[in-house]
């Protein structure tokens, strides 16, 4: 681990470091993301993800010596930085001070007879992931399938998951068919959630033997192909007038039902 001083904004380390928060092709070309503020780079840290890169600024190392000083010693590259190089890698509006750069994690995943799973068929909206996998750490869900859409290591996303991303089972998969054909050749049920009152009412579902639910795009549900292999359709029967839920309220209302 090495200490240097950067200062200016257009330095290549500064550039290196935005591009990957800014492209998810850059993220994957190099299998590196961006993490920021003391307590998500701090949460990272203690998740066991591997920290490349610090870029800390002088009165954020001051204030919180503790996290600054274990993110120090546990990386590759440490970088004390001016304020004006930090906003150029940050994404918020009032930097806390800290931007970390992290490698990503070995995208693997074995299915379990009995364990339970939400799937997500192409959700475009970072909040709406980040949301979606808070919820599924604290009702304790056994992993996350994510087939297309928004990118899990987009900023948004990963501040919305308050650390959750970094420490829930996760599989990135490149066809949700072939994730539930694996799941049946398991034994494991399929739930396609649908917005049709002649679906199955969720509350009546037993998971009691685990299953895999999925959560369709926000705009477009989840796909006809998807449905069709799925062993069920399930619905979250709704009083209003309303057509169908927010996919992150939609999700939690799910997990809760699997999780109880």
């Amino acid at each position: 681990m090495f200490d240097i001083v950067i200062n200016a904004k257009n330095n290549p380390k500064i550039k290196e470091t935005k591009a990957l928060l800014t492209s998810s092709k850059d993220r994957k070309n190099n299998g590196l993301f961006v993490v920021e503020g003391v307590r998500l780079c701090h949460d990272a840290f203690l998740s066991g993800c591997e920290i490349q890169s610090v870029f800390c600024t002088e009165n954020c190392a001051e204030k919180f010596r503790e996290e600054i000083a274990s993110l120090k010693d546990n990386c590759k590259a440490f970088y004390t930085v001016s304020n004006d190089a930090l906003k150029a890698i940050s994404d918020t509006v009032t930097p806390q001070g800290v931007v970390c750069t992290v490698k990503m994690k070995q995208n693997s995943f074995e299915y379990e007879k009995g364990k339970k799973y939400i799937a997500l068929d192409t959700i475009q909206n970072p909040d709406n992931l980040g949301a979606i996998s808070r919820t599924a750490e604290a009702l304790g869900l056994d992993g996350m399938v994510i087939c297309g859409g928004c990118d899990i290591y987009n900023p948004k996303a990963l501040r919305a998951s308050m650390g959750a991303l970094f420490r829930l089972p996760i599989y990135i998969c490149q066809n949700l068919e072939d994730e539930i054909k694996k799941c049946k050749e398991l034994g494991i049920n399929t739930f396609a959630t649908v917005p049709d009152r002649n679906a199955e009412n969720i509350v009546t579902v037993d998971f009691s033997n685990g299953g895999m639910c999925i959560i369709g795009n926000e705009g477009n549900g989840v796909s006809k192909e998807v449905i069709e292999k799925s062993d069920r359709r399930i619905t979250i029967k709704m009083d209003g007038r309303a057509e169908s839920l927010n996919a992150s309220a939609a999700a939690s209302i799910v997990m809760w039902e699997m999780a109880r």
